[in-house]
């Protein structure tokens, strides 16, 4: 029963990133667009723990990868996970389960802040040195075009998470749809 509560729960985090990928902003300048992806990140790492939002991230991962259009702009396939931008998809599994990790020690904003900027800067050096390899740009270059332009939005991101996600931790576990200790 858990076990089938927490699959729930990550599937539905994978579709709250899909939905929130669709909120893109191309740069004329980057091969990166804006998206609100990284919020749905922060919200599945903060509330589901490590392991079951690097499962959530990871099934989002993969069913763009066999082509459903869950990426930007209604968008999957593989090229896209080994594009200029396919780093920063595996960030999220990645920073998602650290964000987890910190998040399980404790609710407090200053954890949860933490964890989503070691997230965030687990998403930005997987999604530059990606973007780097592939489009054959100076690591200085793809950290101008794959990261600087999208530290103040993601910033505002991370605060709005970090209160919302204790917030919906806190009534999901006064619920009983997660557990009280380590998610």
């Amino acid at each position: 029963m858990k076990s089938t509560r927490n699959l729930i729960l990550s599937g539905l985090f994978a579709a709250v990133v899909a939905l929130l990928a669709q909120l893109s902003i191309p740069l004329p300048f980057s091969p990166v667009p804006l998206t609100g992806q990284i919020f749905g990140v922060f919200l599945a790492g903060s509330i589901l723990g490590a392991h079951w939002s690097a499962v959530s991230l990871f099934v989002y991962v993969i069913l763009g990868a066999v082509g459903l259009p869950v990426f930007h702009n209604f968008q999957g396939g593989l090229h896209i996970i080994l594009g200029p931008t396919g780093g920063y998809l595996w960030g999220f599994v990645l920073g998602g389960y650290l964000l987890g990790r910190i998040g399980e020690r404790g609710e407090s904003i200053l954890n949860m802040a933490t964890g989503m900027l070691l997230c965030l800067l687990t998403v930005y050096t997987l999604g530059v040195l990606q973007l780097s390899f592939i489009t054959g740009l100076a690591l200085p270059q793809a950290l101008l075009l794959g990261v600087l332009p999208f530290i103040p939005l993601d910033l505002v991101k991370l605060a709005a998470a970090a209160v919302l996600g204790i917030q919906v931790r806190r009534r999901l576990r006064g619920a009983g749809l997660i557990p009280a200790g380590k998610s």
